[in-house]
């Protein structure tokens, strides 16, 4: 029988909240402070990773946004998932991986480089060379159309001074 990750995530705090105070370890009694901010600096650098993999995840709300930048619940739902999933030890990859699994790859901001994402990645390089292309045949074609009206115009004088 697996545990829920909300009776995962209540037992690690916990843990954390219990295994870090100075009462717990007697030894460290008079470095009482060190003792203390240790869960402090695991719950900034969780924070911080929950906030590094939330700004590559797209908000399934607002679409436009990414989970870190997102007001909506849905967005604070999945930062909580984010949180307690690490907290459980997965891995970024895997964290990605498990929304991935549940959205599709459209849940990714900037998806992968492989398959049919090439075309996401390669097609504003093929629009913008296509666009430079048709610009400068055109231009082209213009500067000789005029030289030919010009060479015609002098052709035309030249004729007409005789």
């Amino acid at each position: 029988m697996t545990a829920s990750p909300r009776v995962i995530s209540t037992l690690l705090t916990l843990t954390l909240v219990l295994g870090g105070s100075p009462a717990a370890y007697p030894e460290s009694a008079q470095q009482g402070q060190e003792a203390v901010t240790r869960p402090a600096l695991a719950d900034a650098e969780l924070e911080a990773r929950v906030r590094e993999i939330a700004s590559t995840l797209r908000c399934p709300t607002c679409r436009a946004l990414s989970v870190q930048d997102s007001p909506s619940g849905m967005a604070e739902e999945m930062r909580g998932l984010i949180r307690e999933q690490l907290r459980a030890g997965r891995t970024p990859d895997e964290v990605k991986g498990y929304f991935v699994e549940r959205y599709g790859e459209w849940i990714l901001l900037k998806p992968k480089a492989e398959g049919f994402n090439w075309a996401v990645w390669l097609l504003p390089v093929v629009v913008l060379a296509g666009g430079l292309l048709f610009v400068m045949l055109t231009a082209r074609r213009w500067v000789q159309q005029g030289r030919a009206r010009a060479a015609a115009l002098t052709q035309q004088g030249q004729e007409e001074d005789i």
